[in-house]
């Protein structure tokens, strides 16, 4: 729903005087008519006097948001146009944000502002009012407090609605203002949820009664016909939004003898789905290939393919790989989500010193800057949100992937393609022609690539890319290994961070519980009170694992001058870790111990991913600690 303003909304306060009137409270409780007559008298239209009342855009003046010379211009403006909103004026210039005139008008009436995920929105507190009427009048239900109801609104000029909410559902409301953009996503995401809440049996029983042909040399036009029906279009659109609905990164669609296999990817872990008639396989996936554009009558190669949704109010990015088995043909969908990104770093896991060290890296104005770890750690994700922390206005910045995974409107992102010769040695040699400022490396893979973002860094360009190595030491290694001379290393390289996702404790089933005692001394020895460490007992919300979500955990290596002479005599692995321990930076393993003191995670989950030299329990304990 777009945003809305009426067009006599200019809000009015008390007239000006030698005292101000008190604010009203950050949220206001609607419990009489008395108190509804008294914001609609708030938002009443301007009087027909000349003295001036008090509106959003003074407001957006106060809070910094436009100068005194818009003011002044607008105010001319107005003089002219009676009965034109401020705040919709300077909207329209484009002197304001969205945001800011919501903020502003919240103020101007007493109201918080916020933005509201659709995840914090009751159900219970939802079903109180028709959607039709929440999209009419952009008023949602949040959460049902005691004896009244949480509602935000878009429009809070908007009375009339709040007095219909109190009205239908007998309840005082207390109001915040959020944007239209919250709205309408909180309002998509419930329609997904009734999609889930579909019974999946009745939907397999519709898609049985499918027709279904039998195997051809050429029946591409009947599995077309197939793919069409709507019980497949069904069962399709219920696994991938369930996939989303549940936080799955990956939909594996698998043929077995007498079934199809569905299974998600929910915290790094596979787990079972559903399961389809296996007569239905080839219907499901030649939806999936019409969906992606590709051919639905080639069967005997792999196809890699993209689809673009809007699922929840949320852009999703769906990643389709196809690969032929003995059984038919096995799919994968990779779940992309635009929104992951634009988080601040300390989001993905960065404890406060790291994330400070880390933003100042990010800062540098050339150099090389290395994020380590095997696949599926969060490389990539921890560089397009160190991306999203730079300027993209002021500089130049160019990614070079295969593929590009999230696409970003200030980057010029280059999707490598090595069939029709545009390599990722090929793509940073025109990129270095560009007049670049950053260049991001989705990976460097072979000496070529890793000679160009040298010389990249040392001409002075900030270069940043990803190295799969077990930990942030050992990627001077490997770029020794790639045939990178040491001297070159040590005057290009800047840092390393090397990472990994742990699983986090579910929080609707936390609980303490007993470590065993080989674990107990090296747990004290981080601070940590063995007895009051948490994990998860397991619960419906979990699927009974005990963890939901994952949060990173990190080490990094900030190359000084003392590094520099020791990669210049010997870039060893060993020489390089021995030198990282003594520096006193925090290890992967020693992060993840103090996400483990926090009740983020448990000890257990920090030793499957940080287990990487072949050590037992105990020697990583005391490699890490001693």
């Amino acid at each position: 729903m777009m945003l809305r303003f009426l067009s006599n909304s200019k809000a009015s306060a008390p007239p000006a005087s030698s005292s101000k009137p008190e604010p009203r409270p950050a949220a206001t409780v609607f419990s009489d008519d008395e108190e509804v007559r008294g914001l609609s008298d708030l938002y009443s239209p301007e009087p027909t006097s000349h003295a001036h009342v008090r509106d959003a855009a003074d407001i957006l003046l106060e809070m910094g948001k436009i100068t005194d010379e818009q003011y002044g211009r607008l105010r001319r403006e107005l003089m002219n146009r009676p009965g034109v909103d401020a705040a919709m004026w300077l909207l329209k210039e484009g002197w304001v944000k969205t945001d800011d005139v919501l903020h502003a008008k919240a103020k101007l009436g007493g109201l918080e502002f916020r933005h509201i995920l659709p995840e914090e929105v009751e159900k219970g507190a939802f079903e109180k009012l028709d959607i039709a009427f929440i999209q009419r009048s952009s008023v949602v239900p949040v959460a049902v407090e005691e004896d009244s109801l949480l509602v935000a609104t878009s429009e809070p000029a908007n009375v009339f609605a709040i007095e219909d909410v109190k009205r239908q559902t007998g309840m005082n409301v207390r109001v915040v203002v959020c944007s239209a953009d919250d709205i309408n996503a909180i309002c998509e995401s419930f329609k997904v949820q009734e999609e889930a809440d579909t019974n999946l049996d009745d939907i397999i029983n519709d898609m049985t009664e499918v027709e279904v042909v039998q195997d051809q040399q050429d029946d591409s036009e009947d599995l077309e016909s197939m793919a069409g029906q709507s019980p497949v279009i069904k069962f399709v659109n219920y696994l991938i939004s369930n996939a989303i609905r549940e936080g799955a990164s990956d939909i594996h669609i698998e043929p077995k003898e007498t079934k199809t296999r569905i299974r998600y990817r929910i915290d790094g872990v596979l787990f079972e789905a559903m399961q389809a008639p296996i007569k239905m396989h080839p219907a499901i996936v030649s939806r999936i290939k019409i969906m992606a554009n590709l051919d639905i009558s080639e069967r005997r190669v792999p196809q890699d393919g993209k689809v673009s949704a809007i699922v929840g109010g949320r852009a999703i990015d769906l990643r389709i790989s196809t690969l032929p088995t003995n059984r038919g043909e096995k799919t994968v969908i990779r779940v992309l989500d635009s929104q992951s990104i634009v988080r601040g770093l300390e989001h993905v896991g960065m404890e406060a010193d790291v994330c400070q060290a880390f933003a100042q890296q990010v800062a540098m104005p050339h150099g090389i800057l290395l994020v380590t770890g095997p696949t599926g750690s969060g490389k990539s994700t921890t560089l397009y949100s160190a991306l999203c922390q730079m300027d993209g206005e002021r500089l130049n910045i160019s990614t070079v992937e295969d593929p590009v995974e999230y696409e970003l409107d200030f980057c010029n992102q280059v999707h490598v393609n090595e069939r029709a010769g545009l390599t990722f040695a090929a793509a940073l040699r025109s990129l270095l022609r560009q007049d670049p400022d950053v260049i991001m490396i989705g990976e460097i893979r072979d000496n070529e690539t890793a000679r160009i973002a040298v010389q990249a860094a040392l001409t002075g360009h900030l270069v940043l890319s990803t190295l799969h190595t077990n930990d942030a030491a050992s990627s001077v290694t490997r770029l020794v290994n790639i045939g990178i001379d040491a001297y070159l290393i040590a005057a290009s390289l800047n840092a390393a961070v090397a990472q990994r996702l742990v699983r986090r404790i579910c929080p609707k089933c936390k609980e303490t519980y007993k470590i065993p005692d080989r674990w107990r001394r090296y747990v004290e020895r981080v601070g940590a009170n063995p007895n009051e460490l948490v994990h998860g007992a397991g619960c419906e919300a979990c699927r009974g694992s005990g963890y939901s979500g994952r949060v990173g955990i990190f080490e990094m290596l900030v190359i000084d001058d003392k590094f520099r002479d020791i990669i210049n005599q010997d870039a060893s692995v060993a020489s390089m870790r021995r030198a990282f321990h003594a520096s006193g930076q925090p290890s992967l393993f020693e992060d993840g111990m103090q996400k483990v003191k926090k009740g983020l995670t448990t000890v257990e989950e920090v030793l499957r991913v940080t287990e990487v030299y072949g050590q037992t329990e105990e020697e990583v304990f005391v490699e890490n600690l001693d």
